[in-house]
């Protein structure tokens, strides 16, 4: 058994769709409207046939509760692996990217924490 997709909740389907493409460089595998919404999922450009995120519009109301608080108790929604977080940080920092947390070393892993304009936090971590 493997994880072949998983999900985000996010605020506006086409500004998560632009943020994940073109600020953080994931390439989009699937656009198909669902309704009045979008089946939206992105990938790694490094593996094109691994994990599928799919941008998951907040219309329930307890999705966009969700969202609400683990925001503003400052937990990220999900993590994202690099091989090297500093380096991560100051790319995505030119790119205009707010962090919440500069690079932390915690021990085995350094994180970094930011917003994805969408209404989550980000969590990119690189393992020693």
């Amino acid at each position: 058994m493997r994880i072949i997709v998983t999900s985000i909740f996010v605020q506006d389907q086409e500004r998560a769709l632009k943020f994940y493409t073109d600020t953080l460089g994931f390439v989009k595998k699937e656009d198909k409207p669902v309704g009045e919404y979008r089946w939206i999922t992105v990938v790694s450009d490094e593996n094109r046939v691994g994990t599928e995120l799919v941008l998951e519009p907040n219309i329930h109301s307890a999705a966009k509760e969700y969202q609400e608080k683990i925001y503003a108790d400052g937990i990220p929604a999900t993590m994202f692996g690099v091989e090297d977080v500093q380096k991560e940080y100051e790319e995505l920092k030119k790119r205009g990217v707010q962090f919440t947390m500069e690079p932390t070393n915690i021990g085995e892993v350094t994180i970094a924490v930011f917003d994805d304009t969408c209404g989550n936090l980000i969590q990119i971590a690189q393992m020693h």
